[in-house]
């Protein structure tokens, strides 16, 4: 075999030297001082990631085993799993059940509805529409104003002695409580989430229909594809990792919700999840922390299946499309 002399020395025909990538470096697969350069880099998030998130989080299991009132100079003692039990087999099970029941009520709601209400949204204003920049900003806004501005605003809404509400209602020659009202209340607090996390989920989806490439839908309208057929075909498989991600958020958000519910209603049992009954036994007029750290413990269990469960489901979905 002869070989080109311009490829030996390494040169061009030209006698310039040609220019070659260097290899990539691992910083961690380095000797020396220079292994230990990007360790000393994470170090300070490493320490507020254990300080704020680990330490709190092995607390909260240490004191789910334990009567901790939380009250500083009065004593505790290790109680086993008598904080679970007291959550599922005691007197008041029949309670926490119903806590629970609510709770996943409310995390099906807000995740089916705004989900499919965000998709909706994002799929009209993508398409070009006169002031669709305008309606996108007008939808996004709850999510800038913040819980304890949006609980004020629909509690003044919903006021039954002269809010709108109360107003409309009358037109038709009915009356109600609404907030008060144990019927409606977990309704009204279920449309005021999603009114306050639409524009949020709307702009993912945004995100993901800006990526496909609109010579897709050109070519599916030559074949004569109408619209639905593009959407299904097109819009719903494309966007599979935004959904994915929307739908994740919707769950784990929905589950351990508590402060819009408390704004509006305060510790009524008609609206009681369990991130709201965590929150009135730990810091509230009882102090039993360490019971409060045992229905965190259930909450965290509930939330890590259901959002498990979905997220193996949904990959499986993008497989498949």
């Amino acid at each position: 075999m002869i070989l080109d002399s311009a490829a030996v020395s390494g040169r061009t025909k030209t006698g310039a030297r040609r220019r070659t990538a260097a290899p990539l470096r691992n910083p961690f697969a380095a000797s020396g001082r220079g292994r230990a350069a990007p360790w000393f880099g994470m170090a300070p998030g490493l320490v507020l990631f254990g300080l704020f998130s680990l330490v709190p989080a092995v607390t909260v299991v240490l004191f789910s085993f334990t009567d901790v009132s939380g009250i500083p100079g009065i004593g505790w003692n290790w109680v086993g799993f008598k904080n679970y039990t007291r959550f599922f087999a005691s007197g008041e099970a029949s309670a926490n059940l119903g806590v629970l029941w609510r709770t996943l009520v409310f995390a099906f709601c807000v995740t089916v509805v705004l989900n499919a209400l965000a998709l909706g949204t994002a799929v009209l204003l993508n398409n070009k529409i006169k002031g669709a920049a305008f309606f996108r900003a007008i939808i996004f806004m709850p999510v800038v104003l913040g819980v304890t501005v949006t609980g004020l605003i629909w509690s003044l809404f919903f006021n039954p002695t002269g809010g709108p509400a109360a107003s409309i209602w009358a037109l038709f020659g009915q009356s109600s409580a609404f907030l008060g009202d144990p019927n409606l209340a977990l309704g009204i607090v279920i449309f005021v989430q999603i009114w306050m996390s639409l524009g949020y989920s709307m702009m993912i989806y945004h995100a993901g229909l800006m990526a496909i490439p609109a010579e897709l839908y050109e070519a599916a309208t030559v074949d004569g594809a109408n619209a639905f057929q593009r959407f299904r075909r097109i819009t719903v498989p494309l966007i599979a990792p935004a959904t994915t991600v929307n739908v994740l958020i919707s769950i784990i958000g929905s589950l351990q919700t508590y402060q819009i519910i408390y704004v509006l209603t305060g510790s009524r049992p008609s609206t009681s999840v369990l991130a709201m009954q965590i929150f009135a036994l730990g810091f509230g007029g009882s102090s039993e922390q360490g019971y409060a750290s045992a229905i965190s413990m259930v909450q965290f269990v509930l939330t890590a299946i259901i959002s498990l469960i979905a997220l193996w489901f949904l990959r499986r979905q993008e497989t498949q499309l």
